[in-house]
């Protein structure tokens, strides 16, 4: 109720500034100790995937906290797991503003932020001072400057980097917004990167005395081909779970919209239909093999259980968040308590 009411004077600002006095009046009403007040309880409902048990399905997708300075804020909004980034292994500044832009007719967002971060050190700095205990996935990604060849070895810092503080390590290959990134989702690039991050995770693992699964985000623009190709890379490559899907660079609905042909990805309600289609013969190919993180257009507790019932083990939101605000999280987990009761 409360953020329905502060929506119109957000919805006023530029996209990218009302995100940070969001969160600026989110964090006043946190060190006054309001904010659990303003936000709905979210029932408890366990489920345990990739060997980690999540307090509930429904998580927060990577990219509304690049820099894990709102993990202790986002923790008092019942998310059943946070996932923090995409962090690249050094600071850049992202693409030139105006890059984040609202489509309130379609319930849509296009961003061509490009991996805007202040490097994966700072995270960790912020990831450490936190009391925060939850669930934590950290996403990490390529810096714009360095070659497409040689991604490989920035996900491979970024991995080693922050394997010692996160549950789970999302590998962001999908995002339209660093060139040429999404070339390494083709089936003898993704296949290299993802034999080189198996390696390096084993050596992690005893290392540090732990298993950290990886996830890998995949986009939701691929053919049945290429749906069944990755599935059996990651299957033959043991990868422990996959996130679907990222934004779009489809415009179908939206061209004729004010900012509807805004370069970059396009997230919300636009792209709901293609994330679940994916996810949906994903698991067919997985078969069970891994599991399925479910994101892509959920605005509702409904939506959030057509991707349960699509093949999805969890959920993330974003864009539903901006448009409905904390009572999302409350509505998707109960709408998927009780898709489970049919399943």
């Amino acid at each position: 109720m409360a953020y329905q009411l502060a929506k119109p004077l957000l919805f006023m600002m530029d996209a990218e500034r009302a995100h940070h006095v969001a969160f600026k009046g989110l964090g006043l009403l946190s060190g006054m100790g309001f904010l659990r007040s303003f936000t709905p309880t979210v029932p408890k409902n366990p489920v345990t995937v990739m060997g980690i048990e999540f307090p509930n399905p429904v998580g927060l997708a990577a990219g509304l906290d690049k820099n894990g300075d709102y993990i202790d804020i986002l923790a008092e909004l019942g998310f059943g797991f946070l996932e923090i980034g995409t962090v690249t292994p050094r600071a850049q500044a992202g693409n030139p503003k105006p890059r984040l832009f609202r489509l309130p007719e379609a319930r849509g967002i296009i961003n061509r932020m490009g991996f805007n971060n202040d490097g994966v050190d700072n995270l960790l700095e912020n990831v450490t001072q936190s009391p925060y205990r939850g669930v934590l996935g950290i996403n990490i990604g390529k810096n714009a400057d360095t070659p497409i060849e040689k991604a490989a070895e920035d996900y491979l810092i970024g991995l080693r980097k922050v394997y010692g503080a996160a549950s789970y390590v999302t590998v962001n290959i999908s995002s339209p917004n660093t060139k040429n990134l999404r070339q390494l989702q083709q089936g003898d690039e993704l296949g290299g990167l993802l034999k080189q991050l198996k390696t390096e995770q084993e050596k992690l693992a005893e290392q540090y005395g732990r298993y950290v699964p990886i996830a890998v985000k995949i986009a939701p623009d691929l053919d049945s081909n290429q749906i069944q190709d990755i599935g059996r890379l990651l299957i033959d490559h043991r990868i422990d779970g996959v996130i679907a899907t990222n934004t779009t660079l489809s415009r179908a609905g939206v061209e004729n919209l004010r900012h509807g042909q805004e370069t970059g990805g396009l997230s919300g309600e636009p792209v709901r239909a293609k994330s679940t289609t994916v996810i949906r013969e994903l698991a067919q190919v997985l078969d069970g093999a891994l599991p399925i993180i479910g994101v892509g257009g959920i605005m509702s507790g409904d939506d959030a259980a057509e991707k349960i019932r699509a093949g999805a083990a969890l959920v993330q939101v974003y864009s539903g968040l901006i448009y409905e605000g904390p009572q999302l999280v409350v509505d998707c987990a109960d709408a998927i308590a009780r898709a489970q009761e049919h399943l």
